[in-house]
C-alpha cells in the first residue's frame, strides 16, 4: 500500500530511554506476567496492546490505589468528618493533574469525572444534541461516537452527516465545510486507533466555529502521548480515558467542557449536595457526576499524571516514536505483509498490518501462543476505517507501543510475523 522501507535505521538512536526511565522499564520488565500466566514459549510476554489499555504501568500506579484503599477509602462530597474532606482534596488534585496533563484551560472543576471515553462522549453527544440539530462524525470514529450516533438519529431525530477518510488519514477541508454548514456539533477523533494518524484538528475546528458548531475531541488514543492541548487545537469539549496514555487504572475518564458551554447531564442522581432539589446542580462537575464516583481510581489515575509529568510525555512520546519507526521498518521488509499505517514521523505508536493468506485472528493468535508477542486483531471497534481499508471481511493486527516497550519487544514481533509467513519450501521427489 505504501512504498516499502526496508532496512531504514531512522531515529533508532532516540528508541534508547533516559536512565530513570529505563530503571522504571527494567522494574515493571520483571513483572510482565500479563493475566499472571506466562506465555506458551516459556518466557514473558511482548506486550503490544497499548492502545487497548496500558496493562503494564508504573508501579506508583497500583501503590497509590492501595494506600487508598488501605488507609481513607471514603467518599468526597459525602459527609464533613475528615475521610470525607481528605477524599474530596484527591479529587480536586487529580483533576488538577488532569488540566495540567491534558493541557485544559480555566477551572479543574471543569473536568466531570466519567468511567470511560466511551462514558464521556455518550455524555457529551446526548447533552449537546437535540431534536433537529445535525451532528457530523467521521469515518476515523470509533463505535463510542458511532453507535450514539445511530441511536441519536433514531430516537431523538438529530441529523448526521459522515467526512470521509482515506487510507492516508486525511481529510478533505472542502468536503468538512460543506457538511459542517448549519451544524451543532462535530466530533473530532484526534489520533485514530488503526491508522495511527492525526486529524488536522486546528483547521476543522476553525472551519466548526465559522459554522457555529461546537467541537468535541476525543482524546482517548492522544491523551498522554501527545504535547499538544486539545484546547489550544480548538476543542470546546474533550472525552478522555484515564487507562491508555495516561497510565492510570480501567474504570477511569473524563469529560471537559470550556466555560461557558453547558452539556445536559445523561445520568441524574446524588452529588452529596443540594438534595431538596430535585434537578440536577447546575454548575460542574456535580452537573455531570451523579453517584459514588471511583475513588481509588482517581489515586491511580493521579499517580499516572505524575509519571508522565515527572519522566515528560514529550521524552516518552518521541521514544514510542521511535520504536514504532524501528518497527514499522521491520514488517515493511516482510513479503505477503501489507502495512497499513502510513509512514511519517507523526502520530501516534501504532501499526496496523494484514498478511496475505492468512486472517488476522489466526496471525495474532499465533504471535501470541507461539512468540508471546500479544496485539489485537479485528475491527478495532471502527468499522468505517477498515471499510476505507478494505479489510472490513479479514480484519487486520493492530501493534501498539507504550511508556515500558523495549527494542527487544519491536524485534520479537518482526521475527515472530516473518517466521509465520515465510515461504514453505515443498521436497520434490527425485525420479528413480
Amino acid at each position: 500500500m505504501w512504498p516499502r522501507r526496508c532496512g531504514s535505521a531512522r531515529d533508532r538512536a532516540r528508541a534508547t530511554p533516559c536512565p530513570q526511565l529505563a530503571a522504571q522499564i527494567r522494574l515493571q520488565n520483571r513483572r510482565r506476567h500479563v493475566g499472571k500466566r506466562a506465555t506458551g514459549t516459556g518466557a514473558l510476554p511482548h506486550y503490544l496492546d497499548y492502545a487497548a489499555t496500558s496493562a503494564i504501568r508504573p508501579p506508583e500506579v497500583g501503590r497509590a490505589m492501595a494506600a487508598f484503599l488501605d488507609g481513607v477509602a471514603c467518599t468526597p462530597g459525602r459527609g464533613g468528618h475528615s475521610g470525607a474532606v481528605e477524599a474530596a482534596r484527591l479529587a480536586f488534585r487529580c483533576r488538577r493533574a488532569l488540566s495540567r496533563t491534558l493541557g485544559l484551560p480555566g477551572d479543574p472543576g471543569r473536568i466531570a469525572f466519567m468511567h470511560n471515553a466511551t462514558h464521556a462522549l455518550n455524555t457529551a453527544l446526548w447533552g449537546l444534541l437535540g431534536p433537529g440539530d445535525v451532528l457530523v462524525i467521521s469515518q476515523y470514529d470509533h463505535n463510542a461516537v458511532l453507535r450514539p450516533a445511530h441511536h441519536l438519529s433514531r430516537d431523538r431525530g438529530v441529523g448526521v452527516r459522515m467526512l470521509s477518510g482515506s487510507p492516508d488519514g486525511g481529510v478533505d477541508l472542502e468536503e468538512a465545510a460543506t457538511l459542517l454548514d448549519g451544524a451543532s456539533v462535530l466530533v473530532a477523533n484526534v489520533a485514530s486507533n488503526v491508522l495511527g494518524t492525526l486529524l488536522p484538528m486546528r483547521e476543522l475546528s476553525r472551519i466548526a466555529h465559522d459554522a457555529g458548531a461546537v467541537v468535541v475531541a476525543d482524546v482517548a488514543q492522544s491523551a498522554g502521548h501527545s504535547v499538544e492541548s486539545p484546547a489550544t487545537q480548538g476543542a470546546d469539549v474533550v472525552a478522555f480515558t484515564g487507562h491508555k496514555g495516561l497510565l492510570g487504572p480501567q474504570g477511569m475518564g473524563g469529560l471537559w467542557a470550556r466555560e461557558g458551554i453547558e452539556v445536559d447531564p445523561l445520568l441524574s442522581g446524588g452529588t452529596g449536595g443540594d438534595s431538596r432539589n430535585r434537578e440536577m446542580p447546575a454548575a460542574m462537575p456535580d452537573r455531570l457526576e451523579a453517584g459514588t464516583g471511583n475513588s481509588p481510581g482517581m489515586a491511580g489515575l493521579l499517580a499516572g499524571c505524575a509519571f508522565l509529568r515527572d519522566t515528560g510525555v514529550g521524552a516518552i512520546h518521541g521514544r514510542e516514536m521511535a520504536l514504532k519507526a524501528r518497527l514499522r521498518d521491520g514488517l515493511d521488509c516482510i513479503a505477503g505483509l501489507q502495512v497499513l499505517s502510513p509512514p511519517g514521523p507523526e502520530g501516534v505508536p501504532v501499526v496496523t498490518v494484514k498478511a496475505d493468506g492468512m486472517d488476522s485472528a489466526s496471525l495474532a493468535g499465533r504471535l501470541d501462543s507461539e512468540y508471546g508477542v500479544q496485539t489485537r486483531a479485528g475491527l478495532h471497534c471502527a468499522p468505517e476505517v477498515h471499510r476505507i481499508l478494505g479489510t472490513t471481511e479479514s480484519g487486520a493486527v493492530r501493534f501498539s507501543l507504550g511508556w515500558a516497550s523495549t527494542q527487544e519487544d519491536v524485534d520479537a514481533a518482526v521475527a515472530g510475523v516473518a517466521q509465520l509467513l515465510r515461504p514453505v519450501s515443498v521436497p520434490v521427489a527425485r525420479a528413480g
